[in-house]
């Protein structure tokens, strides 16, 4: 049950009926294969997503940024080398630890599977004005910075 507030009681149960919808749905816009040659799998395209935004990282940023342990990203970014999505570097500022840049195919296939995902939000926004588009997004970007406030790793945004 919903906690009151000391306000007008908040309808979480409804806010949380209609994520794990979200969840649900993202899966049947966006399907694991395309014409052009297979997709990035989900952690890839995060990883990716925050490599491209922050610039080579290494082991321990990445665990500092997603919150995880080594070894699930040693496994993730052990998978992306060997697809050819990042390539090892070494620190741009001198530090011992070597980084992961994105390769200029992960960064292809980023932008390739954030076009079609994009085009595929469009598709279910078809009907909304601009201004319902821009307000839905304020929305999210508030709820997701509210639970990366919670969880202690904010995510960089343009």
């Amino acid at each position: 049950m919903d906690k009151p507030t000391g306000r007008t009681e908040k309808p979480v149960r409804q806010v949380e009926f209609e994520t794990m919808l979200l969840g649900r749905h993202s899966h049947l816009f966006n399907p694991r294969t395309r014409s052009s040659g297979g997709r990035l799998d989900r952690s890839a395209y995060i990883l990716l997503s925050r490599i491209q935004m922050d610039g080579p990282m290494s082991i321990g940023q990445l665990t500092e940024a997603f919150g995880l342990d080594a070894s699930t990203l040693n496994r993730q970014t052990a998978a992306m080398l060997r697809g050819g999505l990042v390539e090892r570097i070494p620190d741009p500022d001198g530090g011992m630890a070597r980084k992961f840049r994105i390769s200029a195919e992960g960064a292809r296939q980023l932008d390739a599977d954030r076009a079609e995902y994009i085009l595929s939000l469009g598709k279910v926004m078809d009907t909304w004005s601009p201004e319902d588009v821009a307000t839905f997004a304020g929305f999210l970007q508030r709820f997701n910075s509210d639970i990366e406030r919670l969880e202690g790793h904010p995510w960089p945004r343009p």
